[in-house]
């Protein structure tokens, strides 16, 4: 048995329950993990709420670290012992203990504690799919501006120091200056706090009107529009969130009027549909971090019964970096 967080139906943080559920063995493809640290994600939040609908009754949780202790047939990546962490479907990370498909569970480098692991698999492979191949037209080269939205957060962070690596000149939005100058401190060229200033007369006053080749936005129905007004022409925005609500209905005439702009809506897992592809990012951010240019911050640490609690936070925006689970 294992203790976890399941949900009956959607709702609040307050659907939020600790339970108890089997385990069992793992079948073919699969593996059993005994979780050390548990990440918490804004995913998350859209499922338990049902803006992401999910068959119930549902375990939380896409996103974990800790010992593999049992490998089911067919399973030859991993052993029995080895550390591992993943971001992964289906659900089920908020728990101590869970069987799951192998294909994007990976060997944790020994010098990335569990902790890190846990709170760097989703947001750091969000980064990497966002920043490697989620590019505009032309490319990323070195001195590109880019605009990024909760700069500040789990993923934010990871992405301006990412950034700042590849050259680029990251714009970070935060809604405070305390997390404006976090997200300074980790990269981001220039910051704007959006509760205090107009972020699209900022980015339009900081590359000299010429606007940013590419906005990644998170935020959603919030900042649709003034990113939309951030982009040169040609530009790309690339919407990966919905912090704020989903977008509506997007106008194409107005992608033409804007100029010629590119928009997408990419999902973490699409690009992890192949163990291969899974493990080719993984290798990407474990060099990041293990070489010194990206560093994993974990700011907020919660009992697993305390899952609501970092639900609550997370959506009240009252976070930095990184949400974990201690099990």
């Amino acid at each position: 048995m294992s203790r976890a967080i399941r949900i009956q139906a959607h709702g609040g943080p307050e659907a939020l329950e600790l339970v108890e559920l089997p385990v069992g063995e793992p079948g073919p493809g699969e593996i059993r993990i005994r979780h050390h640290a548990c990440g918490v994600n804004f995913i998350d939040t859209y499922q338990r709420s049902g803006l992401y609908p999910m068959p119930m009754p549902l375990a939380l949780g896409m996103e974990g670290a800790g010992v593999v202790d049992a490998v089911g047939e067919g399973v030859t990546h991993l052993a029995v012992g080895d550390r591992a962490a993943y971001a992964s479907q289906p659900p089920g990370s908020y728990c101590e203990s869970r069987v799951m498909p192998a294909r994007c569970v990976v060997r944790l480098p020994d010098a990335i504690s569990f902790e890190e692991g846990a709170a760097m698999m989703l947001k750091g492979l969000t980064v990497q799919y966002l920043l490697r191949r989620t590019q505009p037209q032309g490319g990323l080269q070195p001195g590109d501006f880019v605009l990024w939205h909760a700069a500040a957060g789990g993923v934010g962070l990871i992405a301006c120091q990412w950034a700042r690596a590849m050259g680029l000149q990251l714009i970070g939005t935060a809604g405070s200056d305390e997390k404006c100058e976090l997200a300074r401190e980790h990269g981001a060229a220039h910051v704007i706090n959006y509760r205090r200033e107009n972020f699209v007369e900022r980015v339009r006053e900081i590359t000299q009107g010429q606007g940013v080749k590419v906005v990644y936005d998170s935020v959603g129905k919030d900042t649709w529009d003034g990113s939309l007004d951030c982009l040169r022409p040609f530009g790309l925005m690339a919407s990966y969130g919905n912090a704020s609500g989903a977008v509506p209905p997007v106008n194409l005439g107005t992608l033409a009027a804007k100029g010629s702009l590119y928009v997408t809506r990419p999902t973490l897992f699409t690009h992890l549909a192949t163990r291969e592809g899974t493990q080719a990012m993984a290798d990407e951010l474990f060099a990041m971090v293990t070489g010194g240019q990206v560093k994993i911050r974990v700011d907020q640490r919660y009992a697993l019964a305390d899952a609501a609690q970092a639900h609550r936070d997370l959506e009240s925006r009252r976070t930095t970096g990184s949400c974990i689970l201690l099990p």
